[in-house]
């Protein structure tokens, strides 16, 4: 199946399009198609993710999701879907998890950086968090076996093997060594 698109599109049509089997995003009212993510990066995901929903299912609450879009911005709309991301509990809508695509910023996007996304491509992702108001983003480097952590100050911190991940601020409780993401 072909499709046609011309000119910008809202997030809303974005959503309703067909599935083609691709992965794809919206930025700036333009759709991006990318790779489909490798072996590795599948199973980064799903421990982190793993590790993410025990946390929240005993006790602090919230949403994990992987791959979920988020309306990061309007006019021209952007629609990111980290790898994993978190959502507190308090800031869920009364109406709970949409079906479509979150009209908020995720407490916490994760990346898994691809040997195929350039520099530029990761830096956009993060920034598109970041200025949409997500507190924390994280970019998991496979190859080099190192988190760096983005915050909305501007700092970005990178953690290696031999530490650990904890930030009470956004994550209570929650600490996960680097190492055991790469086991």
């Amino acid at each position: 199946m072909s499709l046609v698109l011309e000119g910008l599109i809202t997030a809303e049509e974005f959503w309703r399009l067909p599935d083609l089997k691709n992965q794809r995003e919206l930025v700036l009212g333009e759709i991006v198609e990318t790779m489909p993510p490798g072996g590795q990066h599948g199973a980064i995901a799903v421990m982190l993710a793993m590790l993410l929903c025990l946390w929240a299912k005993e006790g602090a609450g919230g949403y994990v999701g992987v791959e979920a879009g988020y309306i990061l911005a309007r006019d021209p709309d952007t629609v990111r879907g980290p790898d994993i991301s978190y959502v507190r509990a308090d800031r869920i809508p009364t109406d709970g998890i949409p079906e479509g695509f979150w009209d908020l910023a995720p407490d916490l996007a994760v990346e898994v950086v691809s040997p195929h996304e350039s520099a530029d491509e990761v830096r956009a992702k993060v920034r598109d968090f970041l200025n949409a108001g997500t507190p924390m983003v994280w970019t998991i480097y496979p190859r080099g076996r190192e988190v760096v952590v983005h915050t909305s100050d501007g700092l970005a911190r990178t953690y290696t093997s031999t530490m650990t991940l904890a930030f009470s601020e956004i994550l209570p409780d929650f600490v996960c060594p680097v190492a055991e993401l790469f086991e």
